[in-house]
């Protein structure tokens, strides 16, 4: 019996044995498998990655552009080591790197070594046409791996690494350009839009389709273009060409940043809108920042105003009232209102006006942008007329304009119109709140026989094969009748004519627009700090603009009020237009204002 157990023993052990030779065999066959053994491939494949689309600017240049960006290595063991001088030599000359950083990367590392991550395109071919004279120049040696006893040889690699989005005007068309933030997508640095421009059209800009080319390699890495070599084509994103002019746009933003600092002012916007197309010759802003180096001081100017900040508009809201009245047929503009000497108390609240008088037509209400005045004409209006009225001028919705993250802003409640005291406030432009690109709009209804126009940005979007796009266009509304328009329009020129905007008046054209001084409330309060603005219009012959300035908490001294801030800056600004041929004055035009002339 014991004789039977050895000899079992002895059986288990030898097949232990050779179980776990067995085992040995299988995992050195599976490691010889399975390792890097740098072998030289036979068939090699190059992606190229697509980059992201242009924005172009209507005078045609390019104010977001990407590049690629391609990263070079070298594996120090192939470098020989009397040649290393010459490599740093002619890599540095090709590349434009510090040949002394070269040489210590190079020193302070063995095996792969990146040399850069950010070579430019043309760099890139300089570079890949180096790596065939080094092999030439036998600077590249054979390396044997002494833990696989192979042997390899690897020059100089130029491989992409991503893409650059680079915005050569610098500051200029921000912040409704935008900017963008680096995303990775398989070990490639891509793009994507965060803000204005880049973001809205995102999906246009983005690339479509990297390219792939397959084929035999030679000495160097570079496939050979043959019969037997496989491509597919690369599909960039689209181009997107805006409305607005570089050179119209630096010019206007240099207007803006010389009265910011006259005015001490927290920003100055301005935008000028063919009335009929809604197309935006200029949209501009005083803040701004470089998308290209974003610092943390530029972190108040990445908003775009114009669409996200809302405010409590002011008098520039009266003209809109009183279309909503002549449109109901509740007054005519010659009637007369008795304006109480220019204070007059509705409920428990005193309204008082700048200007006193005791009676003023009606249209000399808006003229004279008397407060009481208008707080008795609007409670002639209903819930119903007045409510709906601001809708269909666009207030507490989206204007519809091409940038991302608009504010639709806020009117009260169509009951609220039951008070009178709602009425009155909201009337000269109190009790709401509305962007800046929303008034523009609501007044280009008095400068288009009383259609609305949708701002935009984007003229068209352009394939990479050159197709051209076109953005869809709204419906073009009827907000209140042609006459209804034509006399606020002459109610307008009045204004600059004889009221509160004769700052504005220019020979030959014709401009007319309403001012607006308004309180800015904080913590429910209103505080000692004020927005001056003034919306209008400017036409000549065959053009016609609606134009909007905005200047928020301006602190110089008396420059809160909207004559001495935003009406100078229109003043400019028209001035501008005149010089760089988007208005020529006309005699005509000053016998049509005198013909027109309200009485």
């Amino acid at each position: 019996m014991e004789h039977s157990d050895a000899k079992k023993i002895k059986i288990l052990f030898l097949f232990v044995v050779v179980l776990l030779g067995f085992l040995i065999f299988l995992g050195t066959l599976f490691y010889w498998a399975t390792i890097d053994r740098r072998l030289p491939r036979l068939e090699h494949k190059e992606v190229n990655h697509a980059l992201r689309g242009n924005i172009i600017s209507a005078d045609g240049f390019k104010l977001a552009t990407s590049q690629k960006l391609y990263k070079a290595s070298v594996d120090t063991r192939n470098i020989d080591p009397k040649k290393v001088d010459l490599f740093v030599k002619l890599y540095s000359l090709y590349s434009g790197d510090d040949p002394k950083a070269v040489a210590a990367t190079l020193k302070s590392n063995v095996g792969n070594t990146i040399l850069s991550y950010r070579i430019n395109s043309k760099n890139a071919k300089y570079l890949q046409e180096l790596s065939r004279k080094l092999y030439k120049l036998g600077v590249f040696r054979s390396f044997e791996d002494p833990k696989t006893g192979v042997a390899f040889l690897h020059g100089l690699s130029i491989v992409e690494s991503g893409e650059d989005r680079v915005y050569p005007s610098v500051d200029s068309a921000t912040p409704i350009l935008g900017y963008v933030r680096k995303k990775e997508y398989k070990n490639i640095t891509k793009t994507t839009g965060v803000k204005g421009i880049e973001r809205y059209y995102e999906d246009k800009l983005s690339s479509v389709q990297d390219s792939l080319v397959t084929g035999a390699r030679d000495i160097a890495n570079t496939i050979i273009l043959d019969g037997n070599s496989f491509s597919e084509r690369r599909f960039d994103g689209y181009d997107v060409h805006l409305t607005i002019s570089l050179r119209m746009q630096k010019i206007l933003e240099n207007l803006l940043d010389k009265h910011k600092n006259e005015l001490d002012a927290k920003e100055i916007m301005v935008a000028v809108m063919n009335s009929e197309t809604g197309e935006l010759v200029t949209l501009a802003s005083s803040n701004r920042f470089n998308p290209d180096l974003i610092e943390k001081k530029d972190y108040g100017a990445l908003n775009i105003s114009a669409v996200e900040y809302i405010y409590e508009p002011g008098s520039v809201l009266k003209p809109i009232a009183f279309a909503l009245l002549l449109k109901a047929n509740k007054v005519n503009p010659y009637d007369i209102v008795n304006v109480h000497g220019g204070s007059y108390k509705l409920g428990k609240k005193i309204i008082k006006d700048t200007h006193k008088a005791d009676t003023l037509t009606a249209e000399g209400v808006i003229v004279e942008s008397s407060n009481v005045g208008t707080a008795i004409l609007a409670q002639k209006l209903d819930a119903v007329e007045f409510y709906q009225g601001l809708k269909d001028f666009g207030f507490s919705l989206r204007s519809g304009v091409d940038l991302p993250f608009e504010n639709p802003g806020v009117i009260p409640a169509m009951n609220r119109f039951n008070a009178a005291i709602y009425k009155a406030t909201v009337a000269y432009g109190y009790g709401m709140n509305a962007t800046f690109i929303q008034i523009l709009k609501a007044y280009s209804v008095f400068n288009n026989n009383g259609r609305i126009s949708t701002p935009h940005l984007v003229k068209k979007i352009v394939s990479p094969s050159g197709q051209e796009l076109f953005p869809e266009k709204p419906p073009v509304n009827q907000v209140v009748p042609v006459a209804v328009a034509k006399r606020i329009q002459k109610i307008l020129i009045k204004v600059v004519q004889e009221g509160t905007a004769k700052g504005t008046r220019m020979d030959g054209l014709e401009i007319g627009g309403k001012t607006g001084t308004a309180h800015i409330a904080e913590g429910g309060e209103y505080v000692r700090s004020y927005n001056g603005s003034f919306f209008g219009f400017v036409n000549d012959k065959t053009n016609h603009y609606t134009v909007g300035v905005l200047v928020r908490e301006a602190k110089k001294r008396h420059a809160y009020f909207a004559a001495q801030s935003a009406v100078p800056v229109f003043k400019e600004v028209v001035e501008k237009l005149v010089e760089n041929g988007y208005l020529t004055p006309s005699s005509e035009i000053q016998i049509k204002e005198a013909t027109n002339k309200v009485p």
